[in-house]
């Protein structure tokens, strides 16, 4: 699932592709694409786009009087639509601009995605309240927002293990499974330390993590014309389990859930100790 960096640097392509442009029409092209009903995002018909912002993990297409807020969800992606074919593979949701006074081909954004699930949606909100709206009511503040005291608060509000917490939109928002992973790397603590009795110190080394790595991954996107894929990211644990870490060069191991993978390096991070791979075992704190 694409994350803050991923999310952050789409959006800024999308502004600079499409602010000031003149919306024409938003076409759900599956029943389930439109998660609201009121306000309808004909209120934005004729109308210029502001800008296309995030929050956490979503895409805010911003009118005056409406938001458009777009969850990418595992497999989706906003895309430059060029063709408009009528029934565009994987097709969920189109916005229809007026066309560009350089008579280029984007004329158009197509909601697509992949996979058999069908999660992807668009809500449409009010722009002046659209925080306190649904979805993004529902948001813990953004990753990036954090120092080391309002972090530590956090964590004591949040007693569970770090890896869960760094995933827990509601908890912290932007990270997911491989920023996750990344960040107990960096700030060489266990990814099942307990955040409700971490140390200082330790706390402020995962809120330089977050700062880094979320960094690191900006400046990997921002080359990019498009969002990459989960494979393609750069990283020094995810993705790279029984490979060498690239600190200490000790073997990269992992723990092993249905969905996701926790990765972690046992000499940065556990003492050297090596973490059961079931979920039953007795985690490091």
């Amino acid at each position: 699932m694409p994350e803050l960096p991923e999310v952050q640097a789409h959006a800024e392509r999308l502004t600079e592709q499409f602010a000031g442009r003149t919306l024409r029409k938003f076409v759900p092209l599956t029943f389930t694409a439109l998660k609201t009903a009121v306000p309808p995002p004909s209120d934005a018909y004729g109308l210029a786009l502001l800008q296309v912002g995030r929050r956490g993990k979503y895409l805010l297409l911003q009118f005056e009087p409406v938001t458009l807020v777009v969850h990418l969800m595992q497999g989706g992606r906003l895309l430059v639509d060029a063709k408009q074919a009528a029934k565009p593979r994987g097709g969920q949701a189109r916005w229809v601009f007026d066309p560009p006074e350089d008579f280029s081909p984007d004329t158009a954004l197509l909601l697509t995605e992949q996979g058999s699930e069908r999660r992807a949606g668009v809500w449409c909100v009010p722009t002046a309240k659209a925080l306190d709206e649904l979805p993004l009511s529902k948001l813990g503040p953004d990753a990036l927002s954090f120092d080391t005291t309002s972090l530590q608060a956090r964590f004591q509000e949040h007693s569970m293990r770090l890896h869960g917490f760094l995933r827990d939109q509601r908890a912290i928002a932007g990270l997911g499974r491989m920023l996750a992973n990344e960040v107990c790397h960096r700030a060489k603590v266990s990814p099942f330390a307990n955040t409700a009795k971490m140390a200082v110190d330790d706390v402020a080394r995962v809120v330089d993590a977050i700062r880094d790595a979320v960094q690191d991954g900006l400046d990997y996107e921002r080359t990019r014309t498009d969002m990459s894929s989960s494979k393609d990211r750069p990283g020094r644990v995810h993705g790279r389990v029984g490979e060498s870490c690239p600190v200490c060069g000790d073997t990269i191991r992992s723990v092993s859930y249905s969905s996701y993978t926790v990765a972690y390096c046992p000499t940065c991070q556990t003492s050297g100790k090596v973490l059961a791979d079931n979920t039953t075992s007795k985690f490091l704190k």
